[in-house]
């Protein structure tokens, strides 16, 4: 027996009735089938797969809330994204879900995020006639563009948790768990930060959210995790008061920091920034690396370049705009 059957035979006797085996066969089919690892379950492999790639490494220098904010400790994407993984596993792990593919699927969640955060998704999305949602292309990302046009080949568990972490109902509980880890992780780290930059009073918080859920980031969190834990498998969400008071937190947020402050003055110039990188490239497709210009050959002009400009960082947006924009000074 394998180290990777071994595991899969703890799996069977630990996990609970409706967590997503290693073994089956419908969750961990992949686009192109392959020999199994000795070593590591499926999803085990597709999260190491997704820790190497490069869109991963490039989540270190892309926006969560405040667009290259001055300062150490305001959120990145890529911390994010740590932090919705300790989150879902603690969740996971609690109620005895399969730990290896809740990881996997919150470590992959924003992939496809574009540069300068909400406000470069919502232009592109504008801009594009393909749309674009940043959880569809996270999938993109993994399936098509990832491994020099490879892909990194994912189950279809990691797959279907990824596209549905925003608003969809995923085929898995472990998709589920992250849905709700992601929406608690940066509910409150944006609320820090957004302390921490002088956009928000800790007394500005509703009452009610604040009794109901705590005064503090830990507390509020811990509500919110003991809360899905408490509902149970059959429907992982919220208890129903704590869902309300974490809807109303939300949308708080939405209406003090991600909409109206500011944090998001600096929005109009990012837009104007991915639009004009946009036409240009549309205009001048041969000045597209060749990574991008055989997505081109195999579909279009206007998927090549929405892919290309949502994977860069908002600093290499920056400074390829520089380059093509603005005048260099003689010396």
């Amino acid at each position: 027996m394998t180290v990777r059957e071994q595991t899969e035979n703890t799996e069977t006797s630990i996990l609970n009735e409706y967590a997503c085996k290693s073994t089956d066969k419908k969750m961990t089919k992949r686009s192109k089938a392959e020999e199994k690892c000795p070593y590591r379950t499926d999803f085990q492999r597709d999260r190491d797969r997704i820790i190497h790639c490069k869109a991963f490494r490039r989540l270190k220098r892309k926006t969560q809330v405040f667009l290259s904010p001055e300062g150490d400790h305001y959120r990145t994407r890529l911390t994010h994204t740590l932090e919705v993984s300790q989150i879902a596993r603690t969740i996971s792990r609690c109620m005895s879900m399969n730990e290896d593919l809740t990881e996997a699927i919150a470590l992959g969640h924003d992939l496809g995020h574009s540069p300068f955060g909400h406000c470069g998704e919502k232009i592109l999305n504008e801009i594009c006639p393909y749309g674009f949602r940043h959880y569809l292309q996270s999938v993109r990302v993994a399936e098509i563009i990832e491994n020099d046009g490879e892909g990194l080949n994912l189950t279809f568990a990691v797959k279907n948790g990824i596209a549905c972490h925003t608003n969809g109902i995923s085929s898995t509980g472990e998709g589920n768990i992250v849905r709700l880890s992601d929406t608690i992780t940066y509910i409150n780290h944006d609320i820090e930060d957004a302390v921490r930059a002088g956009v928000l009073n800790e007394s500005d918080l509703p009452s009610d959210c604040v009794e109901i859920l705590g005064k503090s980031k830990s507390e509020r969190i811990t509500s919110l995790i003991s809360s899905v834990i408490r509902n149970g498998y059959e429907k992982i969400d919220f208890e129903p008061e704590v869902r309300k008071m974490h809807d109303k937190l939300k949308n708080f947020m939405f209406e003090k920091v991600y909409t109206g402050s500011s944090a998001k003055q600096e929005n109009q110039k990012a837009e104007m920034l991915i639009e004009k990188l946009y036409s240009y490239f549309r205009k001048n497709t041969d000045r597209l690396p060749e990574e991008y210009r055989k997505i081109m050959n195999k579909t279009d002009a206007d998927r090549a370049v929405c892919d290309y400009i949502s994977g860069m960082s908002d600093k290499y947006a920056v400074d390829i705009y520089t380059e093509i924009f603005i005048p260099k000074f003689w010396k």
